[in-house]
């Protein structure tokens, strides 16, 4: 079993940036064009994208939609798409603009039954993002912590048509310490639920971790920072991916 790699393009203020934890006032502008971006995330041979509006996180709707619709226009491959959206209209509004899968966080708690209705009427559309701090789910752009815990929250979507849980250790996010291999494999094995793993990838060690617990249900893996710092070469990556599960 292979695990599918995303190159991450956060989208603030119009441009591409990387926050540290998850903190706003943290964030680094990698690229003006978000569109060159996923054009060169294609030509390295990424054929899926994990778009983020951080804007859209804070607000509660879409903030840089255009430019998302724009990115989805001009990639070739496949575009989840997440950041803001807590509601029917806007999960239906990106799956007609050629979105592949919608990325749903602080709504899957705050408003679980929006989410399994969803999963149902558009199987394997739906991903639920599973942000943790500490063990404990954090929303509204991780700026607030729950009091449930990662697994429960995966498991309330176990049988409802959700394609994925994305996990994510907002302790590590864009802090280059390396994934949280242990907790993601826990999770997988503790949910019926496809996992991506997300935050503080720091290079071809962590690629290398997670392809060998595919088989526990680890699908993929979010690529950020780390990728564009230099410290992980993409097309590595996906070499690796799929070698590593053979």
């Amino acid at each position: 079993m292979s695990i599918t790699i995303y190159p991450a393009i956060d989208l603030k203020d119009g441009k591409v940036v990387r926050l540290l934890e998850g903190d706003m006032a943290r964030a680094t502008i990698f690229n003006d064009d978000p569109v060159a971006q996923a054009n060169v995330f294609h030509e390295a041979g990424a054929d899926h994208l994990h778009v983020v509006d951080l804007d859209g996180a804070f607000q509660g709707q879409s903030v840089n939609g255009e430019i998302v619709a724009e990115i989805v226009e001009s990639f070739p491959g496949k575009v989840q798409v997440g950041g803001g959206i807590r509601t029917r209209d806007a999960i239906d509004r990106w799956l007609a603009r050629g979105v592949d899968r919608v990325v749903i966080g602080t709504a899957a708690l705050t408003d679980p039954e929006l989410v399994r209705e969803a999963a149902r009427a558009l199987p394997h559309r739906i991903v639920v993002a599973v942000d943790a701090r500490d063990g404990m789910v954090a929303t509204h752009g991780w700026a607030e912590v729950s009091d449930m815990t990662a697994v429960d929250l995966a498991n309330r979507f176990a049988d409802v048509g959700v394609a994925a849980a994305l996990f994510t250790d907002v302790g590590r996010d864009g802090l280059l310490k390396g994934c949280n291999v242990r907790a993601t494999s826990e999770l997988a094995r503790n949910t019926r639920l496809p996992v991506i793993a997300s935050g503080g990838v720091k290079g071809l060690v962590d690629i290398a971790d997670l392809a060998r617990h595919a088989s526990e249900g680890i699908e993929g893996v979010i690529c950020g920072r780390a990728v564009y710092d230099g410290k992980l070469d993409l097309r590595k990556a996906l070499r690796l991916a799929h070698d590593e599960a053979i």
